[in-house]
């Protein structure tokens, strides 16, 4: 009789990925041995005597990265393959070298949908959902360590799913077929727009230079001198008539620039930052232009 691997089999492998995928992580294999714990229960189901199942687990411990979530999908194609290899059908070679060729596509999408798009989309949402809640800006919070756990299982289950069911050969027609590279550059497009809006709700820049005219003028009811200074010119309020945000945006193409471009340390970027908010902040006092009325 074939043998077919149990529902609670695949669910209890999922879970060992899920939870404990960083869990060993190192230089050697780097999640290696996180691939070949998620692969034990598969392998002690699968064979019967140890000297194969000891063999099983050594191809799985070797080196092995990813991005864990859409990774995921490399576990579920290693799972039918080995599933397949208990059943006279296959190569031991062949099952490592799928999880190699799989290394590349799967870290590539998985840092575009997961660390560059749905992360800071939902944190940009439970921002927005804290500072517009001044009573309770705790929902935030809480709203993301819910929804980004239960989200994050449900579909990196999915993904789990998808490659025990479809395969190698389910996913490498999915990649010739054109889809991936949409799929890559919709998340991107995404991924900046996500980080546009970031930068123009939550990153503020001001340069604080407000001439006014230093005028006193008499109040009759209090029997004392008042601030009756107006304001000749704002820089802020010209530059966001010309161009809104423009402020925010500059420093952020700055940042990024000195990160990418100079190869500037963050840590050295924040205490740029730090010297750039102490300076202009300082200008805010230079005394007011004008002349005192009597």
């Amino acid at each position: 009789m074939a043998k077919t691997l149990d529902k609670k089999t695949l669910k209890k492998s999922f879970i060992n990925w899920f939870f404990w995928n960083g869990c060993s992580q190192q230089a050697e294999s780097m999640l290696g041995m996180a691939f070949g714990q998620s692969m034990a229960p598969v392998i002690d189901e699968l064979y019967d005597t140890k000297e194969e199942k000891a063999a099983a687990l050594k191809r799985h411990i070797t080196l092995f990265n990813t991005e864990s979530q859409v990774g995921s999908v490399c576990n579920g194609i290693a799972i039918g393959m080995e599933e397949q290899l208990a059943n006279g059908v296959g190569s031991a070679d062949a099952i490592r070298d799928a999880k190699v060729a799989l290394i590349g596509p799967t870290s590539a999408i998985g840092d575009s949908l997961w660390v560059a798009t749905i992360i800071p989309l939902l944190l940009t949402i439970c921002l927005s959902i804290s500072s517009s809640i001044a009573s309770a800006p705790w929902v935030g919070p809480l709203l993301y360590i819910i929804v980004y756990p239960l989200g994050t299982y449900f579909l990196s289950w999915k993904i789990f799913q998808l490659g025990y069911k479809a395969g190698l050969e389910g996913v490498q027609r999915f990649m010739a077929s054109g889809q991936l590279d949409k799929i890559i550059r919709a998340v991107t497009i995404l991924g900046l727009l996500v980080v546009g809006a970031l930068t123009a709700s939550f990153v503020t820049c001001s340069l604080n230079i407000d001439i006014k005219t230093a005028t006193k003028v008499f109040d009759e009811a209090s029997q004392a001198y008042i601030d009756g200074s107006i304001s000749v010119f704002n820089l802020d309020n010209l530059l966001n008539t010309v161009f809104p945000k423009i402020l925010p945006l500059a420093l952020t193409v700055f940042v990024y620039w000195l990160y990418t471009k100079k190869n500037w340390k963050p840590i050295v970027i924040m205490l740029l930052i730090l010297v750039l908010a102490a300076v202009l902040t300082a200008i805010g006092y230079i005394p007011t232009i004008g002349a005192f009325v009597g």
